[in-house]
C-alpha cells in the first residue's frame, strides 16, 4: 500500500506514567491482555496495541484492518494507477468520477483546513513540489538553481483547489491538469478509521493506533495508566536511538478519554542555503519553500485526519503566521523552535520545557490539554 509522505515525523509513544503517584501491581494483579499487531500500509507502518476482547479472534482484527486499509489504498493512493484518485487525476477538465466515503470525508477535511489557512494547505500543490524537484528527497542544487519565476508561474496555475468541484458523490475539475494528492492527510485519516475499526466493530475502547507517526489513543495501556505520546527536540541528524524528548502529551481524562494526535516536522529534510535554513515544504501561496517556519509542529484535533493536515498546514507557513493562525483558529498546536525565534511576550509557555537551544510554544488549546503534565 502506497501513498506518498512528504512529513518527517518526531513522535513517539512513551511508557512514562502520567502520576507522581503510581499504582503498582501485585502479583496477584496480573496486567490485563494487551495485543500488539502491526503491517505495511501507505508507503510507511502501522503499529496497533489494544485489550484484547473476550471471545474474538484476533486474527480477524487484523484482516478487517488491513481489508479497510485497502480501501483506503484503492481509493486515495497515488502509486496506485487504478485508483479512484489516479483515474481523476488523468481526466480532462469538467469530466466527472464517482467518490467512494472515505474519499468524499478526506477531500472535505481537506477543504475546511484549505479554507481556514488561508491557502497553506492545498491538496493540488504537487505541480509545484515536482517543479522544486523536492519529492521525497531535497539538495542544496535546488535552491542554488532554482526554477524561474516563469516555471514557478506555470506550476502555480495548477495549484487550484477552487477547481475541484464536489456534485453529490461525483467530483470533476473545471481546469485541465489540476490533480490531487492526499498525502498529508490520508495516514491521519487511515488512523481514524483504525480506530473506528476496534470501537464499533469490535467494541475495543483501550488501544493505541500509529500510522507514520500519526496517533489516535483511547483508554488506557497495559499498566492501566493514559497513554503518553513523546515529542523529540527536532535535532538533525538525530537517530531513533538518539532523540531526545522535549514535551510529552497525555491523553486527557474526559469524557471521550481519546486523543487524536499528528505531527509533521522538517528537520529531516531540510537544508541550509545563504544563512537560511529552508524545509521541503512549499507554501501553495507563494509557490516557494517554506524558510523560517517552525522544524516540528504537533497538534490534536477531533480526528487525526484533522490534525494531519492542520500540522501540514502550519508546516508551510513561516513560524509567527503560522502561531497566529492556529490562535486564531482556536487549534491545539505545539510548536517547537529555536529560542530566538519565540516572539516576545505572545502569551505562551516557552521556557520549562527547553532542550538546548530548543524550545516549546503552545496555543491556549494545547495548553489546556496538557495542562496536568509538563516536560
Amino acid at each position: 500500500m502506497q501513498l506518498k509522505l512528504i512529513n518527517s515525523k518526531n513522535i513517539h509513544i512513551t511508557s512514562f506514567f502520567a502520576f507522581s503517584s503510581v499504582l503498582y501491581l501485585t502479583a496477584c494483579q496480573q496486567p490485563p491482555n494487551y495485543n500488539y499487531i502491526s503491517g505495511e500500509t501507505m508507503g510507511t507502518s502501522y503499529h496497533i496495541s489494544y485489550k484484547i476482547p473476550e471471545n474474538v479472534d484476533e486474527a480477524m482484527i487484523q484482516t478487517t484492518i488491513d481489508e479497510r486499509l485497502q480501501q483506503i489504498n484503492d481509493s486515495m493512493s497515488t502509486y496506485q494507477s487504478d485508483s479512484t484518485i489516479s483515474k481523476f487525476n488523468q481526466l480532462t477538465k469538467d469530466t466527472p468520477i464517482t467518490i467512494d466515503a472515505d474519499f468524499d470525508h478526506v477531500l472535505e477535511v481537506s477543504r475546511q483546513v484549505y479554507e481556514q489557512a488561508n491557502g497553506a494547505f492545498d491538496p493540488t500543490v504537487m505541480p509545484l513540489i515536482e517543479t522544486w524537484g523536492f519529492g521525497s528527497t531535497m539538495t542544496v542544487e535546488r535552491l542554488q538553481s532554482p526554477p524561474s519565476p516563469e516555471e514557478i508561474a506555470v506550476a502555480k496555475a495548477l495549484v487550484d483547489f477552487e477547481s475541484i468541484i464536489k456534485d453529490g458523490d461525483s467530483i470533476y475539475k473545471t481546469k485541465d491538469g489540476v490533480g490531487l494528492d492526499f498525502s498529508a492527510v490520508a495516514k491521519g485519516y487511515g488512523v481514524d478509521v483504525i480506530a473506528d475499526v476496534l470501537r464499533e466493530d469490535y467494541k475495543i475502547r483501550n488501544y493505541m493506533v500509529e500510522i507514520g507517526g500519526e496517533v489516535a489513543s483511547s483508554g488506557v495501556n497495559s499498566q492501566q495508566q493514559p497513554w503518553q505520546i513523546a515529542i523529540d527536540a527536532p535535532i538533525k541528524g538525530s537517530t531513533v536511538t538518539e532523540r531526545q524528548t522535549i514535551a510529552i502529551i497525555r491523553q486527557p481524562i474526559n469524557s471521550d478519554n481519546k486523543m487524536n494526535l499528528a505531527t509533521s516536522g522538517n528537520y529531516r529534510n531540510s537544508v541550509t542555503f545563504n544563512g537560511k535554513d529552508y524545509s521541503h515544504t512549499i507554501d501553495p501561496t507563494t509557490g516557494a519553500p517554506i524558510a523560517g517556519g517552525a522544524p516540528s509542529v504537533t497538534v490534536a484535533a477531533d480526528s487525526v485526519a484533522l490534525a494531519d493536515a492542520w500540522a501540514t498546514a502550519l508546516t508551510a507557513m513561516p513560524f509567527d503566521k503560522a502561531l497566529a493562525t492556529a490562535k486564531k483558529q482556536n487549534v491545539a498546536a505545539l510548536f517547537v523552535v529555536l529560542a530566538d525565534n519565540v516572539p516576545p511576550n505572545d502569551g505562551s509557555t516557552a521556557n520549562e520545557d527547553s532542550t538546548d537551544n530548543w524550545q516549546v510554544v503552545e496555543t491556549t488549546a494545547m495548553q489546556k490539554l496538557r495542562a496536568d503534565k509538563k516536560v
